[in-house]
């Protein structure tokens, strides 16, 4: 992954992962309206690849949002606190689960001294799609960024309904209809959600809404 230091490689950076996806999707777009006996398997493929396109989208566009704030520099007092458990996840996991008390001792006294320190964000599993990014899961991920889900409300069947669930038939063998027309509605829609994340990402980066309150 690319240096996204400034804001300006930031944008660039989601400006570069969008805009390939967009162009991979429209090729599948453009196919769909042809009348040919190759429409109905082309347009099942389209689905599966609209989909992979907004899991990938989702998923890297959050991490070079995460790999952003962490060049920041900020103390983990500093970020807001779903950002700072990026950190500290594993020693909070270990207050969590450990039933020893030297070790939950040790957690605590490694928390408190560290709170003040530099933030090293740990980007290897910050995101988790769990390979089935239904809106439940788009949520959670949203959240631990401190993006705002409510605009995406209306969006849920469409991500759940018309996304995800058609796509885990196609890629359980199972047949689907779907028209030409049907499919290119499908893609503008999710398109769009991809964008409106895009520019949530990027709102939040230029208001370094990632920076705790005082």
């Amino acid at each position: 992954m690319a240096d996204v230091r400034t804001l300006g490689q930031f944008q660039d950076a989601l400006d570069k992962e969008m805009s390939w996806r967009v162009k991979e999707i429209g090729v599948f777009k453009v196919a769909s309206r042809r009348n040919s006996p190759e429409n109905k398997p082309f347009i099942r493929a389209g689905v599966a690849l609209t989909y992979a396109h907004w899991e990938g989208f989702i998923k890297k566009s959050s991490e070079i949002y995460i790999k952003y704030v962490d060049h920041k520099n900020l103390s983990y007092r500093d970020l807001k606190t779903c950002f700072a458990v990026f950190g500290l996840k594993s020693r909070l996991t270990t207050l969590v689960n450990s039933k020893k008390s030297v070790s939950n001792i040790d957690a605590f006294e490694f928390l408190i001294k560290e709170i003040y320190n530099t933030a090293k964000l740990d980007l290897a599993s910050a995101v988790d799609t769990q390979s089935n990014l239904s809106s439940k899961v788009f949520c959670n991920i949203a959240n631990s960024l401190a993006i705002d889900t409510t605009p995406y409300d209306t969006r849920f069947n469409l991500i759940d309904k018309k996304l995800v669930e058609q796509r885990n038939a196609i890629a359980h063998g199972e047949y689907l209809i779907l028209s030409g027309a049907d499919f290119s509605t499908l893609v503008t829609e999710v398109l769009e959600l991809m964008r409106q994340y895009k520019t949530d990402l990027e709102n939040a980066a230029s208001l370094e809404s990632y920076r705790r309150s005082i």
